[in-house]
């Protein structure tokens, strides 16, 4: 469990130590993540060995939203005063996400029907 902890925490500071360093506009955490999706392509059966710890922390995850939830009701002040902004920029913002994963889908099943036919 602990080289699993290792082997993700070590990813996320590589990310995060590029990101600062090279001074990216990517957050550090996903240029972690996908140092560890590489790690896990050249490595594949080091995947096996990292399926029990990640599935706990899986399991877990509501947990690590907790914090989160108590700086939203900590600031509800200050979010109360730009709420119709706040609401109109979630709306859009979940609208485009909509649509970018339907056209992600659109595109990818296009794709794999071009290539049965």
């Amino acid at each position: 469990m602990l080289q699993t902890l290792g082997l993700l925490l070590g990813c996320q500071l590589v990310g995060e130590l590029a990101a600062r360093g090279f001074g990216l506009a990517m957050p550090g955490p996903v240029l972690g993540l996908a140092l560890l999706v590489l790690v896990l392509a050249a490595i594949p059966a080091l995947a096996e060995r990292l399926r029990p710890t990640t599935s706990v922390i899986l399991a877990n995850l509501s947990f690590l939203f907790v914090p989160a939830g108590v700086g939203v009701i900590g600031n509800f002040a200050v979010l109360s005063d730009d709420a119709v902004a706040l609401l109109i920029i979630l709306t859009l913002s979940t609208v485009l996400s909509m649509l970018a994963t339907v056209g992600t889908f659109v595109g990818v099943w296009h794709l794999i029907e071009s290539r049965k036919a």
